[in-house]
Formats: structure tokens, sequence, C-alpha cells
């Protein structure tokens, strides 16, 4: 596994993956300083905390500009994956099929996805990601009086998620969704443990930019080698060999 993401790194300078970089960056700056501009127009338009005393009129609202610069702060370091995740998604085929170009040129081309099964795929762990995210904010702000269970619930989280989220749009590129789904439930710890790097990645600064390429790309490599092992346990146990998990 180490391996597969220390490929994924070493093509980070090819032409095709830094075009997807900066089409992620754009669009999450984007989205998330209209989320500030919301916030702050909102906050700055709002009294919460005024009231008279003694026939003085006093206000507080510096309590809520600060509690609500917190929640965006918060909401943004909870968020950033599954946002940049969802714009990146639209423009990772490039990343898979730069992979595939470099370390497997004998392979044919991948399989016909419509847009309507990308989308899907990428919208249902986006919105999966962000409710469930949102639902373990009180959990996770709990743990924090209780480290490092915190870290447990937040990177066990999006680990499961990012996870199947990634193997699922990298193996459906190559594989039926039910030969991806027998891929996946074989090595179900791996991809979980792969779910939970990608997790960390996309929580460290700068890092967490180009988290969703190299994510695609250690997948890529993850994935092949964990469909010639199923093809090779297959024929060793006498198994039928599922002819969409052949490589050509």
């Amino acid at each position: 596994m180490i391996k597969a993401f220390s490929r994924a790194i070493a093509q980070l300078s090819d032409p095709k993956l830094r075009r997807v970089f900066w089409i992620g960056v754009i669009g999450s700056v984007v989205i998330f300083a209209a989320l500030w501009g919301g916030i702050a127009y909102f906050l700055s338009t709002t009294e919460f905390f005024e009231f008279s005393l003694f026939g003085r009129e006093f206000s507080l609202d510096f309590i809520s500009d600060i509690l609500g610069n917190l929640t965006v702060l918060v909401l943004t370091w909870l968020l950033f994956p599954s946002v940049i995740t969802l714009i990146a998604s639209l423009f990772l085929e490039d990343v898979a099929a730069a992979v595939e170009e470099r370390h497997y040129p004998g392979l044919p081309g991948p399989r016909r996805q419509s847009i309507a099964e990308i989308l899907w795929i990428t919208l249902k762990f986006a919105l999966a990601g962000i409710i469930l995210n949102i639902l373990a904010l009180p959990v996770i702000i709990v743990l924090i009086f209780f480290p490092p269970f915190n870290l447990f619930v937040f990177y066990g989280l999006n680990g499961y998620l990012l996870g199947r989220e990634y193997f699922e749009l990298v193996a459906h590129r190559r594989l039926e969704p039910g030969s991806a789904r027998r891929v996946r439930r074989n090595f179900r710890a791996q991809v979980f443990v792969a779910g939970v790097i990608i997790a960390l990645l996309m929580t460290v600064p700068i890092v967490n930019l180009v988290a969703p390429i190299i994510a695609t790309a250690a997948m890529v490599h993850l994935m092949h080698g964990w469909r010639e092992r199923l093809q090779a346990a297959g024929g060793a146990q006498g198994l039928e060999t599922d002819k969409s998990l052949e490589t050509g």
C-alpha cells in the first residue's frame, strides 16, 4: 500500500494531474469563499445579543461573531474532503487514465460509463460524507475532551466513506458493479486502511489540495493489484474466473 501511494506522489508532476489539481483548488476556493461570505453577511446583518439595562443599550454581538466564525472553521475542516472530492471527481478519469497510461500501458480501453453513473457514485458518497460528518460533529466535540477517541471517530468514519468512494470511482472504470463489489469485499480491510490514509491526507493543510489526485492514482495501483490477487486466488482454489476481472 505504501508503494501505491509513493508511486502516486511521484506522478504529481504529470501535466494531466496538474490540470485536475488546479480545477479542484479553484472550485473549492470559490465554494468556501462563498460560504464564508454568506456567513459573514448573515452575522453582520443580524443582531442576536442586544438588551437594555438601566436605560442603556448593550450589544454582545461579538459573541455570535466569534461563535459563527468558529463554526465555519470547523465545518470547513470537516467538509473539505467531501467538497474537494466532489469537484475533482468530475475530472478524475483523466488522473486514472494518466496512471494507467504510464504504469499499465497494455490495458484495453476502460469500461464505458455514463455521466449519470459517475455522478451517482460521486454524489452518493459526497452527500453521505457531509451528512454523517455533520451528525457526528456533536460526538466529535464531546470527545475533544477524551483524545484520541475524537480522532478515531473522525478518521474512522471518513476512512470508510473515502475508501469506498475512491475504490468505486476507480474500479467501475474496469469492472462491472457486481465484480467491483466482489473485489471490495475480499479486500475490505485494505480499502478501509487506504481510506484512512486518504482522510489523513485531506486534513493536512496544503497536502489536502492534492489529496484527491493522490487518492485516485494510488487507488488505481491498489485496485489492479487486488484484482490480480483475486484472479490468482480464484484460479488456485478452482473457482470460476469472473471474465470482467480479466485484464485484457
